[in-house]
């Protein structure tokens, strides 16, 4: 058995009961009446007790650790064997960056931050075995100390190997892979990664959520080398790195987990009682970029979100509104971003051309710690129960966006590779930004046809805005002097209302509030739906489509929204017409058809407005009649000149053959002449 600690362990043991004995005693005996067999020791409190058992700590710890479980089970408490103890609050200069992690460090007691990237199943593992010896009857204990289980080479009798097992100790063990944080990397540094070792306690249900992949943690552990086997079965000269978990800490929270305080909370509710609150959110929402108060009122009311729903047969109505900005280059979008990014506790930011349908929903990896094949979280599964900022949206590849569909609306991912049948929880709010196709937005184009999106994407966005950057004189004035002043002086603009303070009266809003729906509030969104449904012109026999359930949906939550930023339960007829204006603008700004003069709901949705689909109808029609007519090859300018007869440009005539083609409805025989398929 390896010598647990050095001559003077007795002593150790004593300096150590004194000093849980005067600390922590009481809630020793607390922890193990609710069945929690560990203590969370403040190494603060342990310098301050005796320097010399906290240096001891550091430089030897398992020794050390194992000297202080020693002196709690020299308590007199029942049930107190396998008491474990945490340490937290390590000094600074025990924080180490994963790649810095070197020989020197093995066996000392270090804490490190970073990003869980992958979880192993929690698994029985064997910390000591009981062994007999057939011929003399002995019992031989041996503790499992590395990665291979040991048998006894030899009893005191002199028999060597076919030992009887006669029983073992389990414990529970679980493997974490934790990455460096993005926010601590230079230049062109690729994020390394270390293996974690986790036990009893810290793989209890409770530990387990922190431990969830995407969360942001610090773990305090033992550094230790593994052994590498190669192939022949030797050991390698070289070792692999891992640290044994004492503790984890959440680092970064979602807004649900955000600490308020008493003072706090009442600056919070006097805050909510100002009648200028709105104006006062909007402007602190990004007060480095000139106007764009409705976007910033989106963007603050997508922060709190609406009210989750989960309905009597299992269908889930999400509560997170998704946002799409549209724009310019160089119209402030991926500022607005990063901001948004910052306010939120759980944010991630991705760029669409550096980005993976895997980085962004989930991938299969093989890992040889977690041995076989593991499920690795991309972008949207990480910022679950949070927001994820996706910048340059068109750049991604078709395939990526497609594994979108499913996290935008039913907020799952669903993957099925390597046979690995998850389904992983998205409960993110996604806020995306696009350039046009063509390089700058057409005001007058279709969106559907100006965005590199399919229309099935860009339609399970709530609010789409278009950010315009059209010159205005009066508006370029403003701009002009509000950039240059905050190149002056670059805290000029500071946010009315503090960034950390915006950020806990969101979570406070999202802690305490569940807003429900008032009946005079419902009745305003049904007037508003009815009125834009009937508002639809008649094209040739087909309807405009101003408005969808999708639109009705987004309505609701914005409503929810509005009455949580309000810090209400009860969702006014004023928030509802709050949430009324938001859509109704974006409506106004995405779906107006300039031809009909109404909004149609299709030039987002399908790109083909209903004037379009009326001109596809009639020249459809005019290619049958023809057909019967004439034959199986129509003349293009036969076409074309009933098409103009019926009131339909020759442009929009060819437009539309073009569409036909396109689609394989009708091809070209040959030059002037088309045929139907």
């Amino acid at each position: 058995m390896q010598e647990l600690v050095k001559t003077d362990a007795s002593e150790q043991i004593k300096s150590f009961q004194d000093f849980l004995e005067s600390f922590y005693y009481s809630q020793i005996v607390e922890n193990l009446r609710k069945d929690n067999k560990f203590v969370i020791v403040d190494f603060v409190e342990l310098s301050k007790f005796d320097i010399d058992l906290a240096n001891e700590l550091l430089e030897n710890p398992e020794d050390t650790i194992k000297a202080i479980e020693l002196s709690i089970e020299q308590f007199d408490l029942e049930n107190i064997k396998g008491f474990k103890v945490r340490f937290k609050n390590l000094p600074s200069n025990q924080k180490i960056m994963i790649r810095n992690i070197r020989s020197k460090h093995i066996n000392k007691l270090m804490y490190a931050e970073g990003i869980v990237r992958q979880k192993s199943d929690v698994r029985p593992q064997v910390t000591a075995a009981k062994f007999e010896c057939p011929v003399c009857g002995n019992i031989i204990n041996v503790l499992q100390l590395n990665g291979s289980f040991k048998e006894p080479s030899k009893c005191g009798c002199g028999r060597k190997g076919k030992f009887v097992l006669l029983c073992k100790e389990l414990v529970d063990a679980q493997g974490i892979v934790l990455e460096e944080v993005p926010e601590s990397l230079e230049g062109g540094e690729q994020p390394k990664r270390i293996n974690i070792l986790l036990k009893d306690d810290l793989v209890s249900p409770l530990s387990e959520k922190k431990t969830n992949p995407g969360s942001k943690i610090s773990v305090v552990g033992v550094i230790k080398e593994v052994p590498i086997i190669l192939k022949t079965g030797s050991k390698s000269t070289r070792f692999d790195l891992m640290v044994e978990g004492n503790y984890i800490e959440a680092v970064e929270e979602t807004f649900y987990e955000v600490k308020i305080s008493e003072e706090e909370e009442q600056k919070i509710i006097d805050l909510s009682q100002d009648p200028e609150l709105f104006s006062k959110l909007i402007a602190s929402a990004a007060p480095s970029i000139y106007g764009y108060g409705k976007v910033k009122e989106a963007l603050l009311l997508q922060l709190v979100g609406g009210v989750r729903k989960v309905r009597i047969d299992k269908v889930v109505s999400r509560g997170d509104t998704h946002i799409l900005l549209v724009g310019d280059p160089g119209s402030g979008k991926s500022v607005m971003l990063k901001r948004i990014g910052t306010m939120a506790p759980k944010g991630r930011y991705v760029s669409g051309r550096g980005v993976s349908g895997a980085g962004l929903t989930a991938s299969v990896v093989k890992d040889e710690f977690l041995k076989g094949w593991s499920l690795e979280a991309g972008a949207l599964v990480l910022a679950s129960n949070g927001i994820c900022c996706i910048d340059e949206m068109d750049k991604m590849t078709p395939e990526d966006r497609d594994a979108m569909h499913e996290a935008l609306e039913q907020q799952t991912i669903s993957i099925s590779k390597a046979n690995i049948q998850a389904t992983l929880i998205s409960r993110t709010t996604v806020l995306a930004a696009a350039n046009p196709k063509f390089g700058r937005f057409d005001p007058y184009g279709i969106i559907a046809e100006q965005i590199d999106m399919p229309p099935a994407l860009i339609n399970r966005f709530d609010l789409i805005f278009p950010i315009k950057d059209l010159p205005d004189e009066t508006r370029d004035e403003k701009m002009a002097s509000h950039i240059l002043k905050l190149h002056q002086n670059p805290d000029i603009y500071e946010p009315e209302i503090p960034t950390d303070f915006l950020r806990k009266y969101i979570a406070y809003a999202k802690q305490k509030f569940d807003p429900s729906i008032t009946n005079r509030a419902l009745q305003e969104i049904k007037d508003f739906y009815l009125k834009m449904r009937l508002s639809g012109g008649v094209e040739e026999g087909i309807k405009a489509i101003p408005i969808s359930a999708r639109q009705l949906e987004a309505l609701v939550r914005l409503t929810e929204a509005s009455a949580r930023l309000r810090l209400s339960n009860k969702a006014t007829e004023e928030d509802a017409k709050r949430a009324i204006e938001l859509v109704e603008y974006c409506l106004m700004e995405v779906g107006l058809d300039k031809e009909t003069g109404k909004i149609d709901i299709d030039r987002i949705t399908t790109g083909i407005p209903a004037s379009q689909r009326s001109h596809i109808s009639v020249v459809k029609e005019i290619i049958n009649d023809l057909e019967s007519k004439v034959g199986k090859s129509i003349p293009i300018d036969d076409v074309i000149e009933e098409a103009k007869n019926k009131g339909i440009e020759e442009a929009k005539a060819e437009e539309v053959l073009e569409k036909l083609r396109r689609v394989g409805e009708v091809f070209e025989p040959r030059r002037g002449f088309l045929s139907k398929i």
